[in-house]
C-alpha cells in the first residue's frame, strides 16, 4: 500500500505582519504631509513677510525725527509709519518677545511644551489614531477640553502670561515712540498697497497661492 504523502500547511510569519503594523503605527504626526505642508507655509509666508521691509537705516534716520506738536499729529505719525514700517515694527516686537522668552528658560519650555501639544496631540494627530495615556482612549472632543483648560493655566496662572503681555506692551511702546517721532513727509507710502500686505498678510486673508494652499492642508489634517 503506497504511503500518501502528508498535507502542505500554510506558512504565515506573524513576524512580517506585526513589523509592518507596527510601521504603520508609529508614523508620528511630524512626518505627516499636513504638518511638513503647514512648515513649509509658515516658512514661505515668513520669508515673504522679511522680503518687504524696508531698509533699517532709513528706520533710524535720525536728521527725520522730529518732536510732534500735538497728540493728534503724533496718532497721524503713528499710522503713516506704521503703512510704510509695518514689517520692521512687527520684526521689533517679535524680538522683544525673544529676547524675553530667552532671559526666561522656564517660560519658553512651557510654552514650547504648550504649542507642541497642540500640534501633535490635535492639530496635525491622523483622525485614525486616538490619543491614548495610561491606558485611557481620549477623543477629540476630551482632548480639545484638555488643551483649552492646559493653555488657560499656562497663560493666566503661570508667569508665561505675564512675560508674554510684558514683552507685548515694551514692543508697542518702542513702536509706538519710534512712529510718534519720525516724520513721515519723505516716506513714499504707496496709496494701492493691500492693507493686509506683509509679515501677517495670512491672517487677513490676503490673496496668496501659499495661503490658499496652507489653510486646506491644516483643516483636511482633522478630517
Amino acid at each position: 500500500m503506497a504511503s500518501s504523502s502528508p498535507p502542505i500547511l500554510p506558512i504565515s510569519n506573524p513576524q512580517t505582519t506585526t513589523a509592518t503594523g507596527g510601521s504603520v503605527q508609529s508614523e508620528t504626526p511630524i512626518t505627516t504631509p499636513a504638518f511638513r505642508a503647514f512648515i513649509s507655509h509658515i516658512t514661505d509666508t515668513v520669508r515673504n513677510g522679511l522680503s518687504q521691509r524696508r531698509p533699517w537705516s532709513e528706520l533710524a534716520d535720525r536728521s527725520a525725527f522730529s518732536k510732534p506738536d500735538s497728540i493728534s499729529e503724533a496718532s497721524i505719525r503713528i499710522r503713516k509709519n506704521y503703512s510704510y514700517f509695518r514689517v520692521n515694527y512687527l520684526s521689533v516686537i517679535a524680538i522683544v518677545l525673544a529676547f524675553s522668552l530667552l532671559t526666561n528658560p522656564f517660560s519658553l519650555i512651557t510654552l514650547l511644551g504648550l504649542l507642541s501639544a497642540w500640534l501633535f496631540l490635535y492639530l496635525f494627530r491622523p483622525s485614525d489614531s486616538p490619543l491614548v495615556i495610561f491606558g485611557r482612549t481620549f477623543s477629540d472632543r476630551e482632548t480639545l477640553g484638555i488643551l483649552l483648560v492646559s493653555s488657560i493655566v499656562v497663560i493666566f496662572l503661570t508667569s508665561v502670561g505675564s512675560i508674554l503681555i510684558s514683552a507685548l506692551l515694551v514692543g508697542l511702546a518702542i513702536v509706538c515712540t519710534h512712529g510718534a517721532f519720525r516724520v513721515p513727509e519723505d516716506l513714499f507710502l504707496d496709496e494701492q498697497e493691500p492693507a493686509a500686505t506683509g509679515f501677517l498678510s495670512f491672517l487677513a486673508g490676503a490673496p496668496s497661492n501659499s495661503a490658499s494652499s496652507g489653510a486646506p492642508t491644516v483643516i483636511a489634517a482633522r478630517a
